[in-house]
């Protein structure tokens, strides 16, 4: 029988691919938008006067303005964890931003099970239309060449029948499929994981998307967990002899860093309090921060399991007076 014998959650943002000079090329951005934070949304200039009064620090570098791999700094749950789990297959809870799917088509949920996924670095042309900050980012989730990666575990111990209907028995009946993207871009929540966990070495792997940026489709967290219960299900399914390990990637809290929201969903993943996660309201799981839905799927396969753990790192790396930036975190369980 399929053992789930290590699980991960894990930011995968550009801050930890870049120096701290290229953390505040984001700031053009910020002061455009409007940002969603503790439910409201705030201009740039709001915020600054918001940040002033709950005393946020200001932008600090970190760790250092010449470390050209700053995420490097910040305790990961990285190669060697992975590697002395010593994985078979591995299921990885990430959501896209028009990286995988076209605007046209936006799925709640999306289980893909193509054998194979395309890699490539973005084109010139790709790379001019990214926002500024972006595409700097882009070794840390990309191999340098084009190639395929290994994607669904064959069909000996996962057919898309067998695991949609595990999925259904789960209250899962809408799930989409999708054996091939209708984009040539590998999103940067799998590839985070596939370039800087696996470090390249990448195992069969079950790519789970979440839709957490796009309204209207944004299957709440209650879904989310649901959705990582009905996968832990399935995987205990499998007549195979296998270990598996679960990854959530996305978050923690940005654009605008809130460190006591990142500090309650750690403790909820401590006391496996289901019921902490499932009753986050969406209007406090917008923008990037939505990306902790992928944590909250993760959270729903691991919870069944005995395996334990906690925090390995948290830095709030801030980029701006306004406290816009990312909070990088990572969790991992043995």
């Amino acid at each position: 029988m399929a053992e789930i014998v290590l699980g991960m959650w894990t930011s995968h943002g550009p801050t930890l691919s870049t120096t701290p000079e290229q953390w505040t090329l984001r700031v053009s951005a910020d002061l455009k938008r409007k940002h969603p934070f503790r439910g409201e949304e705030y201009s740039f200039e709001e915020l600054v006067s918001c940040a002033a009064a709950r005393s946020w620090r200001r932008p600090v570098p970190f760790p250092s303005a010449s470390d050209a791999r700053p995420g490097a700094k910040v305790p990961s749950p990285t190669w060697p964890t992975f590697a002395a789990a010593k994985i078979d297959v591995a299921v990885i809870m990430g959501n896209d931003q028009r990286e995988l799917f076209l605007e046209d088509v936006t799925p709640a949920i999306t289980v893909y099970l193509g054998e194979t996924i395309w890699d490539q670095p973005a084109t010139p042309e790709q790379a001019a239309r990214m926002p500024p900050g972006i595409h700097e980012a882009e070794w840390g989730i990309a191999r340098p060449s084009a190639g395929t990666i290994p994607a669904s575990p064959s069909s000996a111990c996962m057919c898309a029948k067998r695991w949609c209907r595990r999925l259904r028995s789960g209250g899962l009946q809408d799930t989409a499929r999708a054996r091939r993207p209708l984009v040539e871009r590998r999103a940067h929540s799998l590839g985070f994981i596939y370039r800087q966990i696996i470090r390249d070495q990448v195992v069969p792997n079950l790519p789970i998307i979440i839709n957490t940026f796009f309204p209207p489709n944004q299957p709440t967290a209650r879904r989310c967990f649901e959705l990582g219960r009905a996968v832990g299900k399935a995987i205990r399914s499998w007549k195979e002899d296998l270990p598996v390990a679960v990854f959530g990637s996305g978050g923690m809290s940005h654009f605008v860093i809130d460190e006591d929201f990142d500090r309650m969903f750690f403790e909820a993943l401590r006391n496996r309090d289901a019921e902490t996660l499932c009753a986050i309201e969406d209007k406090h799981l917008q923008s990037g921060t939505s990306e902790l839905k992928t944590w909250i799927a993760a959270a729903g396969a691991l919870f069944d399991t005995d395996l334990k753990g906690d925090v390995v790192g948290y830095e709030p790396c801030y980029r701006s007076e306004a406290g816009t930036g990312t909070a990088n975190g990572f969790v991992a369980w043995q």
